[in-house]
């Protein structure tokens, strides 16, 4: 039986992680075993970052959306409570960039709010 040499793949498995490793620092960028290394801890990096992000907007978004209800005389909790009791449903994405980027149309939305609110 012939033998198989491996040399061809070997190179293109090595080429591929060192590609992928272009830009990192030092000897992760050139030497095989290190980039590997690096690159393992790259990817799990990316895919815990990745849900982390998710998290992150929420909390910008509370933070908008709280900022821009205190200017109207409520703070967040009540202000989510009022948009539930009026039966107004917008997520917290498309709130906070009301709030940032169309004030009066908030200030709408905090005033029906605040009038479910007090009617209960």
């Amino acid at each position: 039986m012939a033998r198989i040499k491996r040399s061809i793949n070997a190179k293109k498995k090595r080429r591929k992680v060192l590609d992928e490793a272009k830009g990192y620092w030092g000897l992760k960028s050139t030497n095989y075993r290190q980039a590997k290394e690096q690159l393992l801890k790259s990817h799990t990096y990316a895919y815990r970052d990745r849900r982390v992000r998710k998290r992150d907007f929420r909390k910008l978004w509370i933070t908008r959306i709280n900022a821009a209800a205190r200017l109207h005389g409520m703070n967040y909790n009540q202000f989510i409570h009022g948009l539930k009791q009026a039966d107004i449903d917008l997520n917290r994405k498309m709130l906070a960039d009301l709030a940032v980027k169309e004030p009066q149309v908030f200030a709408e939305i905090a005033g029906k709010a605040k009038a479910a609110l007090s009617a209960v």
